[in-house]
């Protein structure tokens, strides 16, 4: 008998499930053999992994303090930002274990897929983009609004996505992540309205090789790219000078479940882990409504063109939030 694979929890008549809800859900059957259902054709949950906040009231308790959108402006980072329950991280880590299976169906739907990033023979990094196409933890992340909230907030505007991303550094040879500058990976969008949110599945600690910043360095001019995964001080050591003396960095150890936002020019970079554990994350890059494609060619693997001055959009593209809009669209939610 053919095994049914079911995405989302079975459809019940519930209150506060649409009838779009129940489309969806239906249609996210596959029986096994078939096609993946590439969930990108849907821009709204498929699942109740997380809260769909809309009411001024709801939207208040995820909003950043004045505190914090200023030392982020001044910064160009934010850390300790909780976005995940304990739930939710086990539910994605469920996921991201599969999805690390160079067997899953669903690898043709990723971007990007390294079972191995890293440029050094003796250690491991596991990295991939398009996770939200394949499994519905993933997808629904990006609808979650304990992260939208403060991203509409530091990006100043409404949200759209630009893509995901998946690393896992394994337990005891696990590799560095390089010193680099997002916006230098991604000039083929313009301008830079861009950020990152970088979520832990783990604790994340010096030892394990958390994220570390150059606090200011978003103010810094664009620089040369390195490879993502080579030699960590690559980019550090061809500074010039007066950036060489700026160059300070800060670890940032998180609990796993909490996140730090990023600015696309401040310089960042991870050490190795030699711990007895994995250190996981997941990462969600998004970009202020507007920005526009600055390449006549594919702006991801497998994504159709969007010729150049054209604004991102469309399939793989989608608008996460627009507070305003909701503003306008219902009077009552104009307060908050």
């Amino acid at each position: 008998m053919v095994r049914m694979v079911r995405f989302c929890l079975a459809v019940r008549n519930v209150p506060g499930v649409s009838e779009r809800d129940r489309e969806i859900r239906g249609e996210l059957r596959v029986e096994e053999g078939d096609a993946m259902n590439d969930l990108s054709r849907y821009h709204q949950p498929v699942g109740k992994l997380f809260a769909r906040a809309i009411a001024a009231e709801d939207r208040e308790k995820y909003r950043l303090s004045e505190e914090q959108v200023e030392f982020f402006r001044e910064n160009g980072y934010l850390k300790g930002v909780r976005i995940l329950s304990d739930e939710q991280v086990d539910v994605l880590r469920g996921e991201l274990e599969k999805l690390m299976d160079p067997g899953h169906v669903g690898r043709e739907l990723f971007h990007e897929y390294h079972s191995n990033e890293s440029t050094d023979s003796n250690r491991v990094v596991f990295h991939a983009l398009g996770a939200w196409r394949v499994m519905p933890g993933f997808h629904d992340l990006l609808w979650n609004p304990a992260f939208l909230v403060p991203a509409s907030q530091l990006l100043g505007g409404a949200v759209r996505f630009w893509h995901d991303q998946l690393f896992c550094k394994p337990a005891r040879h696990g590799g560095v992540v390089a010193w680099h500058q997002d916006y230098s990976y991604w000039t083929r969008t313009t301008p830079l309205a861009h950020l990152t949110c970088w979520i832990g599945l783990d604790d994340s600690t010096r030892e394990n090789g958390c994220l570390n910043y150059v606090p200011g360095s978003h103010k810094w001019p664009d620089l040369p790219k390195p490879v993502l995964t080579g030699e960590m001080d690559a980019i550090r050591d061809s500074l010039p000078n007066e950036l060489r003396e700026k160059f300070a960095p800060v670890a940032i150890e998180l609990k796993k479940g909490e996140s730090a936002f990023h600015h696309a020019r401040t310089m960042h970079g991870s050490g190795a882990n030699d711990t007895p554990k994995p250190r996981r994350a997941t990462v969600i890059n998004v970009f202020r409504d507007g920005v526009m494609s600055n390449a006549d060619e594919p702006l991801l693997a497998g994504v159709p063109v969007i010729p150049r001055g054209n604004a991102m959009g469309g399939q793989f593209f989608p608008l996460l939030f627009d507070a305003a809009a909701i503003r306008k669209a219902d009077p009552s939610l104009r307060s908050g």
